[in-house]
């Protein structure tokens, strides 16, 4: 269905990037008097390829450009623990053409993480939750950790032979190796990477001794036998690993962490493409073989209107602010 706009009277010395929007939002009669959608649209990632936003944009993507009756183009802009992408997103035309699949990270904890960061939440428009799941302990199968209490035991005994590792600094799993260390009372340094996948790559070559990952990013490792899984983040097991334990069962209280990743556009995006972009994504996600993908991922569809994705985001950033602040994290 293309999104019919309303009409405007275009001046001529309105600023591009205004025109743009106005040109959304109001004109029927003037020159830019397309419906909407007539080009494809972008998902930015604001990771490298591999991991669970990544993943997730490109499983809905045909499915989605199909519903709205144009492409989707995934593309990767990593770095920064999601700064880059979702600063790119902020300054883009809010025309719906540009839009990102947002995480835990980039539009929540990263609000607390940074004194100075170059987008706030102000800068975005939710549209609506895409996935979520929890985050799953691992380390390689080819150390002797078979179980919480074991890797925490050796880490205390000499701190200086071990690391972890994240999919970027501010990132949900970063922040849930830093609480997973206040926990259990152990410290050893982060080493973050541009991404789910590059992270999950070093582990496999051994570059760091034991992540704390969404699950999608690392479920195919696990089944393969190259991760081995140690605990997970969720109240309850994960219906994918019923063998593999809650925090609480190996012993480390009040770990609760659920990841999650949601489509974000820009602020004056107009109401009527987020509302329909909201649409055609929950349509989507309530289809039967999306849902069992994600399930297969150990994730969980979403879809979810976008005046309850905005409190459930605001609700998070408030969260995250309390564990930023205890773990004295606070960056420039």
């Amino acid at each position: 269905m293309k999104l019919p706009l309303e009409p405007l009277a275009i001046h001529p010395w309105l600023p591009g990037h205004l025109l743009v929007a106005a040109c959304v939002l109001l004109s029927f009669t003037s020159p830019c008097a397309a419906a909407w959608p007539d080009r494809s649209i972008t998902i930015v990632v604001g990771a490298a390829p591999g991991g669970t936003g990544d993943q997730a944009a490109r499983i809905i993507s045909e499915k989605l450009g199909a519903e709205l009756g144009t492409t989707i183009v995934v593309e990767n802009k990593a770095g920064a623990g999601g700064i880059l992408g979702s600063q790119y997103v902020a300054r883009a035309a809010p025309d719906g053409y540009t839009i990102m699949m947002g995480n835990i990270g980039s539009h929540s904890i990263n609000y607390s993480l940074y004194k100075k960061l170059p987008y706030q939440p102000d800068d975005f428009k939710a549209i609506t939750l895409v996935i979520s799941n929890p985050n799953i302990l691992v380390v390689n199968s080819s150390t002797p950790f078979t179980s919480v209490p074991q890797l925490v035991s050796a880490i205390k005994k000499d701190s200086t032979l071990y690391s972890f590792g994240s999919a970027g600094a501010g990132q949900s799993p970063h922040l849930s190796g830093e609480m997973f260390m206040q926990r259990v009372g152990i410290q050893v340094p982060h080493i973050p990477y541009k991404g789910a996948g590059p992270a999950t790559g070093a582990l496999l070559g051994n570059q760091f001794t034991f992540m704390i990952a969404t699950a999608p990013s690392v479920m195919a490792q696990i089944k393969g036998g190259k991760l081995r899984a140690l605990a997970v983040t969720s109240d309850t097991r994960a219906p994918e690993l019923p063998d593999v334990p809650t925090m609480a069962e190996a012993g480390v209280p009040d770990m609760l962490v659920t990841a999650w990743f949601g489509l974000f556009a820009p602020a004056t995006t107009a109401q009527p493409i987020i509302d329909r972009l909201q649409q055609a994504t929950t349509k989507v996600l309530q289809t039967p073989d999306i849902q069992k993908r994600f399930k297969e991922m150990g994730g969980l569809a979403g879809g979810n209107s976008p005046t309850e994705f905005n409190a459930f985001v605001q609700t998070e950033i408030n969260n995250w602010r309390k564990t930023v602040e205890a773990a004295k994290l606070t960056q420039e």
